[in-house]
């Protein structure tokens, strides 16, 4: 004990001299100070706590409840957590064709690429993977399914699966391929003259999917009135492909993005550095609350150089550099190291968080600045819509039926029975068919208004209130309230159905192309696209 407390010790007098600097004293001082206090409160845990004390795992809690108190994206890796940081910062697709999540605690198949190995081998989305190469996945963590499907390409690999609506588990092998998911998965022209490309994630070779995309569509017809970029979901990427699409709509050297930390001598700027696609064509740009990182820089540079309209709903609000470190014993530490700032000047991290999201802060809480046309925009929470637009899955219900992943599991079942062959013609129109599913289920759904209920009824239960009448009265009510609930919300559910439908017989590409038919977003870009004075009108500054 001796020798730790002295090493503690040596470590505290260390940093102070490794940060020591003339004009800091009281700063030294204090990081010194705590650091000591630290060491003496672990020394004194880990020495007469009266139960026995697992050091590393104490010392884990203390870091990872440190870095939560910064931001959601500094984060404590311990070596057994190596993998782990490997799979989400270095790692790249599982190489088995698919993507996958936990649904009902078994991972479960969420997304099939064409052409790939699992497509090649007949697997289906919504196929749960009991066991891989005879390992049982029940239990198992995200991360850990993850390794197992990992292997060089050429490799093989066995997989154990079950089909919604068979207890028969099917065993197939896969040969690992070496495969890049496509970043733009779907473009077309939408009633001819309207280009629209959806872009996915900013992987390399964005930026030139994205201009290679609207060259064809361009030579197909030269006389397109406008194009529609839609980054809802995606969650960012790299940053110079950021760079490289917002360059296809705006000129060479022209500012970006610049970074900004604590020490200034790192501080960059970032330019265009090609000649662009086309700096003329009426542009559209579509985010929601999940477009994030890389696509609230395009989107944010778009709307500060006025180059189009951005439509749909707030983004998520991060814009933060991470850099990575070595903190010794194979253990690392993720910390945020600087802010994007787009050409306006504003940053788009969000300022507020609540349970590790976002939260909305008002104007009047948020500093001001001007595009170049002069308009205001806001920093301080990702990049509000020149049009906002509201969308169904902010309906809390709709909310809910997604955060319990209800229709892709009905769809799971559905699409095993029923094959489309054509996508032009593919109509889902037995609502009553889904009803059943839920009741037959037995969902309820995981609203903030159920969620008070129960928490009533069991606080209830606890302090002896005679209540059971009242609640079997207001469970039915909620019962019948939420078929109503439902049913008012029908069209827009069965839209979402319709999609993912597409998706298991046509892929990323048919998700896409189904959701276009009925999307009201897409619907106002085409109308704002076809209405020049009122496009040009919100690119000017209120009167």
């Amino acid at each position: 004990m001796v020798m730790f407390q002295k090493s503690l010790y040596i470590l505290s007098a260390f940093l102070f001299l490794a940060i020591s600097s003339p004009t800091d004293n009281r700063r030294e001082f204090e990081i010194s100070r705590n650091l000591e206090i630290f060491a003496q409160v672990y020394k004194e845990l880990n020495g007469g706590f009266v139960d026995e004390i697992d050091p590393g795992k104490l010392m884990r809690t203390g870091i990872t409840a440190m870095v939560a108190s910064l931001d959601p994206f500094t984060n404590y890796y311990p070596e057994s957590d190596i993998e782990k940081y490997r799979i989400q910062n270095e790692g790249k697709s599982n190489n088995a064709g698919f993507d996958f999540r936990f649904i009902q605690q078994y991972a479960t198949i969420t997304e099939i690429y064409e052409g790939q190995s699992a497509d090649k081998a007949g697997i289906k989305t919504g196929d749960q993977i009991i066991a891989i190469d005879g390992k049982d996945t029940y239990g198992k963590s995200a991360e850990e399914v993850d390794f197992f499907l990992r292997g060089t390409a050429g490799s093989s690999v066995s997989l154990t699966l079950r089909r919604p609506g068979s207890t028969s588990e099917i065993k197939t092998n896969l040969i690992r391929g070496d495969f890049e998911v496509p970043n733009v998965p779907y473009f077309s022209r939408l009633e001819n003259d309207i280009a629209y490309i959806s872009l996915t994630t900013f992987t390399p070779r964005a930026g030139r999917n994205v201009s290679n995309a609207l060259r064809d569509m361009r030579q197909e017809n030269p006389d397109l009135k406008g194009v529609i970029l839609d980054l809802r979901e995606n969650g960012g990427g790299l940053l110079m492909e950021a760079i490289s699409v917002c360059n296809v709509f705006i000129p060479k050297n022209s500012l970006v993005v610049t970074t900004k930390g604590r020490i200034k001598e790192q501080d960059r700027l970032f330019n265009t550095t090609q000649d662009a696609t086309d700096t003329e064509i009426p542009l559209v740009v579509l985010i929601n609350r999940r477009s994030a990182s890389a696509s609230e820089i395009v989107s944010g540079v778009i709307q500060d150089y006025d180059r189009g309209v951005v439509v749909g709903q707030r983004s998520y609000g991060k814009g933060l550099v991470q850099n990575t470190v070595d903190v010794g014993y194979n253990a690392r530490l993720k910390l945020t190291t600087s802010k994007y700032y787009i050409p306006s000047g504003r940053s788009i991290q969000s300022v507020e968080y609540k349970n590790g999201e976002p939260v909305e802060v008002p104007d009047d809480k948020k500093v001001a600045y001007k595009t170049l046309n002069n308009r205001t925009v806001y920093d301080g929470g990702g990049v509000s819509p020149d049009l906002p637009i509201q969308h169904p899955d902010n309906i809390p219900v709709i909310q809910s039926i997604l955060r319990q992943d209800i229709i892709f599991r009905f769809v799971s079942r559905y699409a095993n029975s029923h094959k489309s062959t054509d996508i032009n013609n593919l109509k889902f129109n037995d609502f009553d068919q889904f009803l059943s599913f839920i009741r037959d289920e037995q969902i309820e759904f995981e609203t903030e208004a159920n969620k008070a209920w129960k928490e009533f009824a069991r606080k209830s239960k606890e302090e002896g209130y005679a209540l059971t009448e009242t609640q079997k009265l207001v469970n039915e009510a909620l019962e019948k309230e939420q078929k109503g609930i439902l049913e008012k919300y029908k069209t827009e559910i069965m839209n979402l159905i319709e999609k993912e439908i597409a998706a298991r017989h046509f892929y990323a590409s048919g998700r896409i192309k189904i959701g276009l038919r009925n999307d009201p977003e897409v619907k106002e870009a085409i109308g704002l696209l076809r209405q020049p004075l009122k496009y040009n009108e919100l690119l000017r500054p209120k009167q």
